[in-house]
């Protein structure tokens, strides 16, 4: 004798408490989960296989649509030739089937949310280059052999990339989930499964080449000795403790001459917090001449030459090369910075880190924290310059080695 189900009734769906699984009959399921919530679930057999589809959540599809929808897939597997429910149901509902249609229409809603458009174009980038494989693939079929699939050829080659790339797809993933449209764990989830399986990805650190801090004062001054703007660009690089970008990329409007502060905004600086430079005699003396010849145009300090934007990286480091220091990279110099100051000066530990707009002390540390020590960086900075000029006296104390 076949086995009698009693219909669900909205009663009994209000009444559900508890994590539990309540069977209509024909496939057709309703979920309810430990806090109470409660989704709407169709499983079925389709070759040899027992997949679920989600209905959406109650009690936003009803009991009565929640059985017409269980109908329409049973009337799909019921053709000849069989056709999986999945289809049927997508299609008739006008929802995206497969994971590249959803995650399509997932970045057209989501896009304008991330912070910059630079971000925005590397996530459509990523996905287009490297999920390949996932994309006509049903949403709701993903599985982790998949997921590895697109992972593994990069995992050991393009280590940050492979990252971002896991990243994206489990957020596509879940959203796709929170929609109705996918049911079970994630299964590009990291912890708990995908680290179990994937290789440590840990190398050693590469620290960028950095220019012993001794021979920096002969550099500076045939550096000074250079007229091209890239020359400048360096040279104010050097004196600020700036990153490449931030420095190459600096605005007349984020500089304030008469206080002899450069304000960058977060937006520019790796932290996305806004850090503010003390400008010192030097660095003034690099910026001065270039406003009293900048035109009502310019909005970069160091502008492209015949061209929109500011001065390359790449201009920098040819000079860099033509001056003999080509084994030295740009970023190296915030190094020789920090090594100057820890082992030539005694200025306390978190001004030098500060400096560089390192962050200082662990999270609740920063969260008390409310200034910048803005005039202690400045008097270290005016030591920095000083030392990158011989010939200006400093009274900076050299601290003996033990």
């Amino acid at each position: 004798m076949a086995r009698t189900i009693d219909k669900l009734t909205t009663k009994k769906i209000d009444a559900a408490k508890g994590k539990q699984m309540l069977a209509d009959g024909g496939g057709l399921y309703l979920q309810v989960s430990g806090k109470g919530g409660r989704s709407w679930l169709f499983r079925y057999r389709w070759q040899g296989k027992r997949p679920e589809i989600g209905l959406g959540p109650y009690p936003a599809v009803t009991l009565a649509e929640a059985r017409r929808r269980a109908e329409l897939g049973r009337s799909a597997l019921a053709e000849l030739p069989p056709k999986d429910p999945v289809e049927a149901l997508k299609a008739e509902e006008g929802e995206p089937t497969t994971f590249g249609e959803f995650a399509e229409q997932w970045l057209s809603s989501n896009l304008d949310d991330f912070r910059n458009a630079k971000h925005r174009q590397q996530w459509r980038n990523t996905l287009e280059a490297y999920a390949k494989p996932l994309k006509d693939k049903p949403i709701d079929a993903i599985e982790t052999a998949h997921v590895l699939e697109v992972l593994q050829p990069i995992w050991t080659t393009k280590r940050e990339t492979a990252r971002r790339v896991r990243g994206r797809i489990e957020r596509i993933l879940d959203a796709a989930k929170a929609k109705g449209l996918r049911t079970g764990e994630n299964p590009a989830r990291w912890r708990g499964h995908l680290k179990a399986i994937l290789p440590d990805q840990k190398k050693p650190v590469q620290h960028h080449a950095a220019m012993p801090f001794e021979a920096l004062p002969g550099f500076m001054a045939e550096l000074r000795g250079r007229d091209a703007l890239s020359a400048r660009a360096l040279e104010f690089l050097i004196l600020t403790g700036t990153r490449s970008t931030e420095g190459r990329g600096a605005l007349w409007s984020e500089i304030d001459l008469e206080a002899r502060v450069w304000t960058i905004p977060g937006e520019r600086m790796k932290a996305n917090k806004a850090h503010r430079v003390p400008l010192s005699d030097a660095a003034m003396a690099v910026l001065e001449p270039l406003h009293e010849l900048k035109s009502d145009d310019d909005i970069f300090v160091f502008p492209k030459m015949g061209g929109e934007g500011f001065v390359s990286e790449a201009a920098i480091r040819n000079l860099m090369g033509r001056m003999g220091a080509g084994e030295w990279t740009i970023h190296g110099f915030r190094s020789t910075l920090r090594d100057w100051a820890g082992e030539s000066t005694n200025f306390a530990r978190d001004v030098a880190e500060m400096a560089l707009a390192h962050k200082v002390g662990d999270e609740t540390e920063r969260a008390y924290r409310r200034g910048d020590a803005l005039e202690k960086r400045r008097a270290l900075m005016q030591a920095w310059a000083d030392y990158c000029d011989q010939s200006v006296p400093t009274n900076v104390v050299r601290l003996q080695r033990p």
